[in-house]
Parts: C-alpha cells; structure tokens; sequence
C-alpha cells in the first residue's frame, strides 16, 4: 500500500510541476507577416477634370495616349481616388468617382477609395462635416455614417478603403474631434464594420499627416480595438522634415508597434522650381529641397526611388502612392486659378511623361 501511496504521490508532484512549467511559458509573440502585395500607386483625383480641359497626355517617348494607360505601362498598379460627400461641382463626386472607378478596373488596376467624409478637402486643419449632416451626433450620425459607407463602397467596390483622409485629430468635426474630446475612436469602428460589410475582401487604411505622433497615434488605434489592415502616413520632406534617415525609422517603429503593414499613402517631389501658370506653387524655393536631390527631372526620380526604397526594405512594408501626380497646370499657362502642384506632377510642362514614372516599375 505504501508503494502504491508513493506512485500516487508522485504523480500528483509530476502533475504540479507540469502545470507550472506551463504557467511560466510566455505566449510566443506574434511575427510580423509580409502583406504579400505592393502598392504602386497615384492618386489622379483630378484627372476627369483635366481631361475634358482638353489635355493631350504623352509618354516617355512622347506618344498619345490617356494618362492611366501611360502610368499602367510604366508598372502603376493602384489608383487612388478622392470621394467627397456632395461637393459643389461634380469634381470628386460620387457619380465622377464611380465612373473613373470603373476605368481603372477596366485596365486591371487596382482601386483605392479615400473617404473625405465632407463636402470638401479634409486634412489636420480641416474636418468639415459634410452639410447633409449638420447638427447631427450621438447614434443619428452613427447611422448615417454606417448607411452612407455602406452605399458607396457598396457601389464602386474597391481594393483599398481609406476611411477619413489624414484624420490626426479625427473626422467629422466637431463630433467626432479627438482634440476636444470627440468620439472618434467610434465612428471609425462604425465606418470599419460598414466597409467590412459592403467589400469583404477590400483592406481597410487608416491615413494619418506626417510621422512625428505617428506611432503614438496608432498605438491608440490598439487601445481602442480599431479593426484596421493598412497603416498609412503622409510623407512630405517640406512638411514633414528632410531627415530621411529618421522618416525611415519612424515607419518601421510604426511598423514593429502595431505589428500592421505600413504604406506611405502621400509623397510628392517637385522636377523644377519653376511655374507653368499664375498660380503660387507650395514648392518654388531651393529651400525647401532635400540635400542631394535637385528640382530637375533627375531630382525628382532620384527621390522616389529612395523613397520606395526606404518603404520597401522591411518586411510589412506595403508600398507607395504619389499624389497630385496628375495636377498639371491645366487651365492654360496665364491661369491665376490653376495648379500650385504643376512642378510636382508626374508629367512635365508640355503633359510628357517625366524619368519619374520609372518608379512604378514591378
């Protein structure tokens, strides 16, 4: 009997010291996956307007053709594109983007569909509730924020969704205004479900304006179970700093933080200080340049391809999308209402097709 207590007794002990042993063994931590696709991409919101100007795009070698297909052969394969709620013309509209939409589909790119959430540009500075919802809060907005993304996603179907547009402060402001207290944090859980719900397959952005808070900003995403894929960034060097050595350590910081693919939704460089119109350009100044890399065509390739680079060397990396690559001064060279983007774009003052479209290449 006493054999049989001991084996007993023992087995107990084995028992015990297994659990413990188990107890002390920290979950392994998850690894960060590549996101098995990179974005090239260009936000050519403006392009339906410049194109019923008359605009006579060409490329590299200065044949005709439309500006999507010149981009496409040059290895685009995402086109970013501008949804306001009920602007005052039709320029980013839902009827115009559905159109464009359906384009980029028709040429086997992919769509990115970046929700305003106003009747109007919405950025840091501004988040102007569209006019259709004024005065409204509480669940009243909630459901006409879930209905409305519903409706348009619904309808146009996209690869990528960008719920609010460099919404460091929030969205639909003032209600949904983190500064003052807003309740962000649930209308973009609301506008996530909607998206999850009308394009299943369609992977959800969220696109903050710059890299200093990045991570911070995120990290609060996490703490408030943001459902999301994509963590986007704006990354302009004449906004947001010329080290390229530290946007690059953010990015991956932001990257190993949230343990999300990362892209850099917005970047732009100009190919020449000069102006096409009467218009004032952000960029004119030799100032605002980043050491090493000209305002010439050159420049502007040179730039990019860093900037590709420095997306692209890490494993969530998700890829790029140029903006305003479209913005040609459109209205005619004595416009004092045209393009402050023209020495920016991805084509030159004759509508050609510039070195830096070599970036797209696969």
């Amino acid at each position: 009997m006493g054999i049989h207590q001991l084996s007993f007794r023992s087995l107990i002990l084995i028992l015990l010291l297994g659990a413990c042993s188990e107890k002390q063994v920290d979950p392994p931590t998850p690894q960060p996956q590549p996101p098995g696709y990179f974005i090239r991409g260009a936000d050519v919101s403006l392009l339906p307007e410049i194109e019923a100007a008359g605009v006579q795009f060409k490329d590299l070698n200065g044949n005709p053709g439309s500006m999507l297909e010149i981009l496409k052969q040059a290895g685009l394969n995402t086109v970013r594109i501008r949804l306001w709620h009920t602007p005052q013309t039709s320029v980013s509209g839902l009827p115009q983007v559905a159109k464009l939409a359906q384009r980029v589909k028709a040429l086997g790119l992919n769509v990115w569909l970046c929700l305003h959430y106003s009747d109007t540009w919405a950025d840091p500075s501004q988040q102007k509730m569209p006019a259709a919802w004024n005065g409204l809060n509480g669940q009243a907005l909630q459901d006409s924020l879930r209905n409305y993304t519903l409706r348009v996603v619904g309808k146009i179907k996209p690869d990528f969704v960008q719920a609010g547009n460099e919404v460091n402060d929030g969205m639909l402001w003032p209600a949904g205004r983190i500064g003052t207290g807003g309740d962000f944090y649930s209308l973009l859980a609301t506008a996530h479900k909607a998206i999850r719900q009308a394009a299943p397959q369609a992977r959800i952005i969220v696109h903050f304006a710059g890299i200093n808070g990045a991570v911070q900003f995120f990290n609060q995403l996490q703490v408030h179970k943001i459902d999301y894929d994509v963590a986007g960034v704006s990354y302009y060097s004449f906004y947001h700093g010329k080290d390229l050595a530290y946007a690059s350590s953010v990015i991956k910081a932001l990257a190993n933080s949230t343990l999300k693919h990362v892209v850099i939704a917005e970047v732009s460089y100009p190919f020449t200080l000069q102006w096409a119109d009467n218009t004032h350009n952000l960029i004119g100044e030799s100032g605002q340049l980043v050491e090493g890399f000209p305002a010439t065509p050159e420049g502007q390739k040179t730039y990019m391809l860093k900037i590709r680079q420095m997306i692209s060397d890490f494993a969530q990396g998700a890829g790029f999308c140029y903006w305003g690559g479209e913005w040609v001064a459109y209205k005619g060279n004595s416009s004092a209402d045209g393009s402050p983007w023209e020495n920016q774009a991805l084509f030159d003052f004759n509508f050609k097709a510039l070195p830096v479209v070599e970036v797209f290449k696969p």
